[in-house]
């Protein structure tokens, strides 16, 4: 039997899908699913040899993938082409059976089609699925209305890395879910620059990208020093014994992953771009102004010439399909959108440059690069930059998901230039701990959600509002939802520890507990842990963490920058009415929501080094109704605040964390939440003061 694998143990998509006008159905109908008769998904389709006999036979012909599997209890989507497909397929390789196809081809095309985790259509975003299928390879959905459909009637059409239709869908098997496809589904074989090189609407960036050989950068797919060491074996599954109420497991594999944001040809000749020569007159401009010292630099393979600083910042080194550049649909009932527009910050493969990637909602919805304000006005700084909007797969309308990760058109161009450093970036930045690491995202496990499985057992229905169950802390995976992704040293990029010491392992996105986006970091032992700051431009910055303060197992820390002591050790065991700390809620008896008293209590809190969480964001009820418990009336979710220092825009800056208070013979348990990186401009400005938000 195959294993399950663990890189596979990632996000699932959000069961609210926005409303688009050309977008996927919320709810298929109940006349949609398979219920008379609940057999296992082999025999779904044996029962139904006359449409998937050839299908059945290719399975039976791979070596990868053995038809008996789809006949045990687990969790499994299988997209099955019919026949009628499979002769298409043929007759275009100038075949006319199956018998003629080899058993690497039936490899392919039984893996594809079967992924290892059941999505029906009501968990379709308009994305990519979260969970590869059995090749390793992602599936994109997209979703179009019927054309065909009689007049009042609205059908959805779904699409499968385009280039198979759904026929039939959500027939509901005991073991997951089967649908029916009119076409192969196309497996990619394809690196990154290889992908972009066949798509005739971005000529000109190729171009570039070759020039600058920066395709070379992204011809990587898996570690192959990577390997899993587990603590023990549950299943097939590689699993440590439960951390708090997690259950932690380790990737099997460790992939390189890279995110693309690209210009259209069409987006340069709106800008009087029409060549190379013209494209890299612009990076010039741009780069020059900025890094004077480099301006001499006429070698467009060294990092630091204006053409190479232009394409290497269009690419994150990380994989990122569209859902996942900021949070999904769920968390998005967790934050106050009328003031604050959803928003993550990630470094670019351009030598210290930043990318801010923007979810507004409103009329505007949609991710943005290097947007600034709150939907469509201006911030609580006076500050609106409209930013390039990121096409959706739909909207793209052509694969952009390569072997090792995926590009996005955006419409406008893209740079580090003046406008980003100095207006864009020129906020407090709150960056959570699961975006400091490639490897979080690469690997899922960022926005891995609680209740995947359901809460009664591995296969079952996931569970909105993804809250913990009753028996979440068991330490049995049949009985425990709570599957998280941990690392070992040396495999979460950014981050240096030692694992006779430190435990690290990213939490699952659950929206009605005290996390930022729902996700965070949990380090645990008598943890020593160091992470690299993301670069930002250029100036005198406040640094700060956040995290879930009184609970007895959070110990006492050391906190060091760049290996110098921020201050003396900090005991996260103390509540926010500790005198040390001086919590007084905005609606208290001693403030009575008087912004003057507030205002006071606040700078208090600040000169202690310590801040009210933010206003913007809150935990959800646990049955997923009323508004969020925003941070700021928490007593426990607060920010620490733990230096200054400067930036010069060209050098890495490290925190160092260490557990100094040993509990129990076992150290103690860091809830690394976010981090703050909040300019001078912002944090000491008597004009425009740093908002609550």
């Amino acid at each position: 039997m195959k294993l399950l694998k663990f890189n596979n143990i990632i996000a699932a998509v959000a069961l609210t899908i926005a409303a688009l006008c050309i977008g996927c159905s919320d709810d298929p109908g109940v006349a949609n699913y398979y219920t008379a008769k609940r057999d296992m998904a082999n025999t779904y389709l044996t029962n139904r040899s006359e449409t998937f006999s050839e299908f059945i036979e290719i399975i039976n012909r791979s070596n990868l993938v053995s038809f008996d599997i789809l006949g045990t209890y687990g969790s499994y989507t299988v997209f099955a082409p019919t026949n009628e497909a499979v002769d298409i397929y043929l007759a275009g390789r100038g075949m006319s059976s199956v018998d003629e196809l080899s058993v690497e081809d039936c490899d392919t095309i039984a893996a594809t089609h079967i992924i290892e985790q059941a999505f029906f259509t009501t968990e379709f975003s308009n994305a990519t699925l979260p969970v590869q299928n059995m090749l390793d390879r992602y599936l994109t959905i997209t979703c179009d209305s019927d054309t065909l459909s009689v007049t009042g009637d609205v059908d959805i059409v779904y699409m499968i890395n385009s280039s198979a239709r759904l026929i039939t869908y959500d027939d509901s098997v005991e073991n997951g879910v089967v649908h029916s496809v009119d076409r192969i589904i196309d497996a990619t074989t394809l690196m990154l620059p290889d992908l972009m090189k066949n798509d005739t609407t971005i000529r000109l960036f190729y171009e570039a990208l070759k020039l600058t050989h920066m395709d070379d950068s992204m011809r990587y797919y898996m570690y192959e020093d990577y390997h899993c060491s587990p603590d023990s074996f549950e299943e097939g599954r590689c699993i440590q014994t439960a951390v708090e109420y997690d259950n932690v497991f380790y990737m099997e594999h460790r992939y390189y992953g890279y995110t693309g944001f690209i210009e259209k040809d069409e987006v340069y000749a709106e800008h009087g771009i029409y060549d190379i020569e013209d494209l890299k007159a612009y990076a010039k401009q741009v780069y020059d102004e900025m890094y004077p010292e480099c301006a001499d630099i006429d070698d467009p393979t060294d990092r630091r010439n204006s053409l190479n600083r232009f394409v290497s910042y269009h690419f994150l080194d990380r994989r990122a399909h569209y859902d996942d550049l900021t949070v999904k649909t769920a968390a998005l009932n967790c934050f106050d959108r009328r003031h604050w527009d959803v928003a993550d910050w990630y470094e670019t493969m351009a030598p210290y440059s930043l990318m801010k990637i923007s979810y507004p909602s409103g009329n505007q919805a949609g991710r943005y690069v290097n947007r600034r304000g709150v939907q469509n006005r201006k911030d609580s700084r006076g500050v609106f930059v409209p930013g390039a909007k990121i096409l959706t797969p739909s909207e793209a309308g052509v694969s952009q998901e390569a072997v090792n990760g995926v590009y996005h058109y955006v419409t406008d161009i893209i740079d580090y230039g003046r406008q980003t450093q100095e207006v864009v970036l020129n906020e407090r930045m709150r960056m959570d701990a699961s975006t400091l690491s490639p490897d979080f995202m690469t690997s899922g496990a960022r926005g891995h959600m609680v209740g995947q499985y359901g809460v009664g057992g591995i296969g079952g229905s996931p569970q909105y509002p993804y809250q913990y169950g009753a028996q979440s802390s068991s330490t049995d995976p049949k009985k425990n939802v709570n599957t998280c992704l941990g690392f070992k040293a040396g495999s979460a990029r950014n981050f240096i520890y030692d694992d006779n010491k430190t435990h690290l392992h990213v939490r699952n996105r659950y929206l009605n507990f005290w996390s930022y986006e729902g996700d965070e970091v949990t380090i645990a032992g008598m943890y020593d842990v160091a992470f690299k700051l993301p670069p930002v431009p250029e100036g005198d910055y406040e640094f700060r963490i956040a995290t879930c303060i009184d609970f007895a197992n959070r110990g006492i820390i050391q906190v060091y920058l760049d290996g110098a002591p921020c201050g003396i050790p900090v005991d996260m065991r103390i509540s926010g009415n500790h005198p040390s700390v001086g919590f007084l809620a905005d609606d208290s008896d001693q403030l009575r929501n008087d912004a003057e008293a507030i205002e006071a209590n606040d700078k208090a809190m600040h000169n202690r080094g310590w801040m009210k969480g933010p206003s913007s964001y809150g935990n959800i009820a646990a049955d997923g109704s009323g508004t969020p418990d925003y941070f700021r009336r928490h007593l426990n979710t607060l920010r620490r605040v733990f230096t200054t220092f400067h930036s010069d825009g060209r050098t890495d800056h490290w925190i160092r964390v260490q557990q100094k208070l040993d509990i129990g013979g076992t150290g103690g348990t860091f809830a690394f939440d976010y981090i703050e990186l909040c300019p001078r401009s912002v944090y000491n400005n008597e004009l425009y003061p740093e908002d609550k938000l």
